[in-house]
């Protein structure tokens, strides 16, 4: 089953198109990663796909229903209720953590549960704590943001995003904000995850980990998909001159 399908999609700032006529497809339990120079439109991909940009052009899908489809080159967006509805689906990952500083780690997880999504505070406390302890922060739920590590603090956002109970989960280079002590703690959090067959799109410059924990790398440059397809062929045998130089840097 597709959980994410973009047709088409484009976008652009002040006159200045930075997605090309992109389009993916993500099915339940794939991982995928999109590599790419800074500036190639991965963020901006993610921006879109989660409702936190709108598209100019194309179309977007979550588990077959429309979020946005293009009439006439023109992407037309679903009723909010509808897009309320398909929120639910994804989580979203950001470098930067994001959490509430005036919240507690439980407070910072519990808090849309209940109240965007309107579950049982029973069953919201027991799902955190489950997350927290499976994230190795069991003794921290008290804490606030301030005193956690960046890598504590990641874990956190991590276990946020979780328990909205996300049918696909995005990452926008969660380890860019780490030293690498910390970034290698967060891969093997993201490494659990796709052993247990979590549907992820991982925007990275971890090439090593893209190659390993995926099934399908994307490679961008210039708002476009230069190339696509096996991690092994995109990262260790690339097609494509554009991404030999880009991957040249990395080995």
């Amino acid at each position: 089953m597709n959980i994410l399908e973009i047709e088409h999609c484009r976008k652009s700032f002040d006159g200045m198109e930075v997605l090309h006529d992109i389009s993916l497809t993500v099915s339940e339990g794939q991982v995928v990663s999109i590599i790419g120079p800074s500036g190639s439109g991965k963020s901006t991909l993610l921006r879109c796909a989660t409702l936190l940009e709108t598209m100019d052009g194309g179309s977007l899908k979550y588990l077959g229903k429309s979020a946005a489809r293009d009439e006439g080159g023109k992407s037309v967006y679903a009723p909010h209720a509808e897009l309320h509805q398909l929120r639910s689906s994804f989580g979203l990952v950001f470098q930067n953590f994001n959490l509430f500083p005036h919240y507690t780690v439980l407070k910072n997880i519990t808090e849309a549960p209940m109240l965007i999504q309107k579950r049982d505070k029973k069953e919201v406390f027991a799902t955190a704590r489950d997350l927290l302890s499976k994230m190795g922060l069991a003794d921290r739920e008290d804490a606030y943001p301030y005193q956690l590590s960046g890598g504590q603090q990641q874990r956190v956002s991590i276990a946020r995003a979780l328990a909205m109970k996300p049918k696909i989960l995005f990452f926008d280079e969660p380890t860019s904000a780490l030293d690498p002590e910390l970034t290698g703690e967060i891969l093997k959090v993201i490494r659990g995850l796709a052993a247990e067959h979590m549907t992820m799109v991982i925007v990275t410059h971890e090439m090593a980990f893209a190659r390993d924990v995926s099934d399908h790398v994307i490679f961008m440059d210039g708002g476009v998909i230069v190339e696509q397809g096996n991690p092994n062929d995109i990262i260790n045998n690339p097609s494509q001159e554009r991404t030999i130089q880009f991957l040249a840097r990395f080995n």
